[in-house]
């Protein structure tokens, strides 16, 4: 509809005041729309800084546990977890990767004992278990389809057997919420969500993730052969629409800001419970033009949460969703 003529209609009558800006706001945010992404390590009380990831560490399982105190009382709804693998540990068969004791299933079980109100989410993938570094099973040289899922449906079910609320398939891999979700079923874990990393870009927004998860100059080659174009839209919508027939609860893009008409265009057309993820990069870039003064950094971490609410976004996984959390209760 068009706004009456000038100066019947003077559109800053509803800006004159804080009070009336708030009123009128069409979007919103809180703590339960986020969450909070977490580096997870052996020993006993460490928490190792991440360079890249200024104000991130990996965190020992005692130190998970202060996190988990520390995302209830903000109100955040769900930690993701996400391990630094001994490199010892990291092979071609990737059999960690479902090993009942590895330290993400160790790390679940802890979690849902100390914590049972806060939901536990998963990343499933074999790149922090691969010794090439890559999400999927390789061979000759050939990021192999079937094989890979197979794995992954093994891994899911160890984690949904630690306990795990939500299972978070990362991997782009063909077939594989399908094959997960039937074997939920089949295993007795019907209840366990999938948010599907749905559309997944083979971005360059992920330097300091890799970083943080042992996986930086250990990847051989590049993830272009399961990953989405960056340029392509309707094959992310492909993936969206495959990955919901398949049986995911939930989807996801990622990264964020970048594809913020991705995350538009699923939640218009799906309209299923979407989510993005502010990947490791964004918040890198974030964090680093804040530290030197050019940006003031709680304008734009809220500006940034805003605008993925306004592109019809459910949800964001955030490094800063804590810092975020703490400044909405303050």
């Amino acid at each position: 509809m068009t706004p009456a003529p000038f100066p019947a209609a003077r559109l800053r009558r509803l800006r004159r005041t804080r009070a009336l800006r708030e009123m009128v706001q069409e979007n919103g945010f809180s703590a339960r729309d986020l969450i909070w992404p977490v580096f997870i390590r052996e020993g006993e009380n460490v928490a190792d800084p991440i360079p890249s990831l200024p104000g991130v560490a990996r965190l020992s399982l005692d130190r998970l546990m202060a996190a988990a105190d520390r995302a209830l009382e903000l109100g955040i709804p769900a930690i993701c977890l996400f391990p630094y693998t001994d490199p010892a540990l990291r092979t071609e068969g990737c059999e960690e990767a479902w090993n009942p004791e590895n330290l993400t299933n160790r790390a679940i079980r802890m979690l849902k004992a100390r914590a049972p109100g806060l939901m536990v989410m998963t990343d499933i993938a074999l790149d922090p278990y691969n010794a090439n570094g890559h999400d999927g099973f390789v061979v000759n040289g050939e990021i192999v389809n079937d094989e890979t899922v197979a794995a992954l449906v093994r891994m899911g079910l160890a984690q949904a057997e630690a306990g795990a609320d939500i299972l978070g398939p990362s991997d782009m891999m063909d077939g594989r919420i399908g094959a997960l979700r039937l074997a939920l079923e089949a295993d007795g874990h019907r209840d366990v969500a999938i948010l599907s990393y749905a559309a997944k870009f083979a971005s360059a927004f992920y330097g300091p993730f890799r970083d943080a998860v042992g996986a930086t100059g250990r990847l051989v080659g590049d993830k272009a052969t399961y990953q989405i174009n960056p340029a392509n839209a309707s094959e992310a919508l492909a993936c969206v629409a495959r990955d919901l027939a398949e049986g995911a609860d939930m989807v996801m893009v990622k990264p964020g800001m970048p594809y913020l008409d991705i995350c538009r265009a699923v939640k218009d057309r799906f309209e299923r419970p979407t989510f993005a993820y502010q990947v490791s990069g964004e918040y890198a870039m974030l964090m680093a033009a804040a530290q030197n003064g050019w940006l003031d950094g709680d304008k734009v971490m809220f500006e940034s949460m805003m605008a993925f609410k306004r592109a019809g976004c459910d949800g964001v996984l955030s490094y800063f969703a804590p810092r975020l959390a703490e400044a909405l209760r303050d």
